[in-house]
């Protein structure tokens, strides 16, 4: 009975239900089947039965924590620190996080060069009040080294309940040594989006991620900047780590042209050209990026089809490099993979894996600078925009 169930579950792994979201993000299934006879399910069985009949704590241990622990080893076995195998609790919190709220310290991080990397912290948040920058490596997570954990499994030890504390163990370029920072976990609601007008006619728009909803959100900046009296677009992804593809499409299509080639997925089965799907109310507005090492994924996205099809410039600094597209699939149990399934190109064919989107003026953040209420990275972009009113 238990060979059955090993067998059933395995072969689970292949007929996956569709969820029609991800952070990445990819909507349509393609699948590639495994022919069972070319396919040694029997060794499966085989190990779990040694397992199960010879572990000395056997009877401690459930059926499902070991047929969980070996789609885990299936996934971490493809070597890319984007696919993940979720329990039922951790793909909860998966969904939770991608709703844009949520109890922890408030920051992106993720897995680049064998570090444990921040990729962005969310402004407002703890972790961003604390002083944590894009790029800092995370040492230690209280006690806990971080080589010594899976992506997910630090992303949990971070995360906790509002009013307790985490011991972060931080080193960051220049530094000689890594230091602590103590950091209070709180409730964290991320606004989408938010804007204002600079020097009288420049609509300043902070696009924090392309989470549910953030189209909608924009939707409604958009409609204010049209009826104000702003004459170009400052659109500012520093710290945007990413979010749902068809959101960032729709936000995209805001200020490009029905038509415009959104992006390039290359997979597998070949390539597929996503293509902008309204015309853009936007569009005549002289418009100016910002980007930084903690724009990621859809922001990249968005910033590489604005550089391509309308020659828009980025301002400030290489971006992270997140040039691959994610869908979650849910398993009968209620569990889930979340899989890589393509690498995209920007519309000219460029590739952004691991290099990131290369800035057209390169501006340093400088903390003490910012600390005093002067954005350089900002101040640059709102120098070069005036120019082109």
């Amino acid at each position: 009975m238990k060979i059955r169930k090993i067998l059933f579950y395995s072969l689970s792994l292949l007929i996956i239900i569709s969820a029609s979201f991800v952070l990445g993000y990819y909507t349509k299934s393609q699948y590639v089947f495994l022919n069972p006879s070319e396919t040694n399910f029997e060794l499966i069985a085989e190990a779990y039965q040694l397992i199960t009949n010879n572990f000395v704590s056997a009877e401690d241990i459930s059926e499902d924590v070991i047929i969980h622990g070996a789609i885990a080893g299936m996934v971490s076995a493809l070597g890319d620190p984007y696919s993940n195998f979720f329990n039922i609790e951790d793909t909860k919190i998966f969904l939770d996080d991608t709703e844009g709220k949520f109890e922890g310290v408030g920051m992106e991080v993720g897995i680049r060069d064998d570090d444990f990397k921040v990729i962005s912290p969310l402004k407002g948040t703890p972790a961003y009040n604390a002083g944590i920058l894009s790029g800092d490596i995370v040492l230690r997570i209280d006690d806990v080294d971080t080589r010594d954990v899976s992506l997910e499994d630090g992303v949990a030890l971070i995360r906790g309940e509002k009013g307790t504390e985490v011991v972060l163990m931080i080193l960051r370029d220049g530094w000689s040594e890594p230091r602590e920072f103590k950091i209070i976990r709180d409730v964290i609601s991320v606004a989408s989006a938010e804007w204002e007008l600079l020097d009288g006619d420049i609509a300043h728009i902070n696009l924090y991620h392309f989470y549910r909803n953030a189209d909608y959100d924009f939707k409604n900046i958009a409609l204010d900047i049209i009826n104000s009296p702003a004459k170009a677009i400052v659109l500012d992804m520093r710290g945007n780590s990413g979010g749902y593809l068809n959101v960032s499409r729709e936000i995209a299509g805001w200020f490009l042209e029905k038509g415009d080639v959104f992006v390039i997925e290359d997979s597998p089965s070949g390539q597929r050209i996503e293509e902008i799907r309204s015309n853009g109310r936007l569009y005549q507005y002289p418009l100016i990026v910002l980007i930084d090492t903690g724009s990621a994924s859809a922001s990249e996205i968005v910033a590489g089809a604005l550089r391509d099809n309308r020659g828009i410039q980025l301002i400030g600094q290489t971006s992270f490099g997140k040039g691959s597209i994610q869908k979650l699939e849910y398993l009968s149990d209620g569990s889930s993979i979340k899989i890589t399934i393509a690498r995209w190109l920007t519309p000219n064919g460029d590739l952004v894996s691991e290099k990131g989107l290369t800035p057209d003026i390169e501006v340093d953040f400088d903390v003490e600078e910012y600390k005093k209420g002067n954005d350089i990275q900002l101040n640059k972009a709102l120098e070069v925009i005036q120019r082109m009113i």
